[in-house]
């Protein structure tokens, strides 16, 4: 018998859509696989493949200093990849909020993912960024609106980190 797909990625781009999130940015990741193709498919979000994901930490400040909300995708092993540019948005005081994908948590098949895994919420601190965590299903729309409106009102980098049990194997 075949489950349902789960719903969190809906109702995270419902919360993206009600914050007039105009830009998103991602490196391809089966996590975030079905929010990306909903992102895709709405003509008033224009989504944007990155090729590493410092990228789009400068996209999203283009995006603001553009009059525009931008969001990050990625997965926790690109998190490394982001911390020369994350002290763009701490100086220049740019929000920015993403969306990270854990690996090397529960039941990690990849033994590469643990490393990065281990220490994505404390990189991103000192990064200087507000870390909330969502483990449930559940928890995902009201961390997605909590950060949003601490990015954006704030003028802070806030990461909703996704735990691998809500993303699964």
């Amino acid at each position: 018998m075949n489950a349902s797909p789960p719903d969190w990625p809906d109702r995270l781009f419902d919360v993206l859509k009600r914050a007039d999130i105009r830009q998103v940015g991602y490196v391809p990741d089966a996590g975030h696989a079905r929010l990306i193709a909903r992102c895709r498919a709405d003509a008033g979000i224009r989504d944007v493949s990155l090729t590493t994901e410092e990228e789009g930490v400068a996209l999203a400040a283009g995006a603001w200093l553009g009059g525009q909300r931008a969001a990050l995708l990625m997965q926790s092993s690109g998190v490394g990849n982001c911390v020369n540019m994350l002290s763009l948005m701490r100086s220049c005081r740019l929000p920015m909020v993403t969306f990270i994908t854990m690996r090397g948590e529960w039941e990690e098949f990849n033994p590469w993912q643990v490393p990065m895994g281990s220490i994505v919420e404390p990189v991103m601190k000192l990064c200087d960024a507000d870390v909330l965590r969502a483990t449930k299903p559940e928890d995902v729309e009201g961390l997605a609106e909590r950060a949003v409106q601490q990015a954006f009102g704030e003028e802070r980098v806030v990461a909703v980190l996704l735990s691998q049990q809500i993303i699964g194997k």
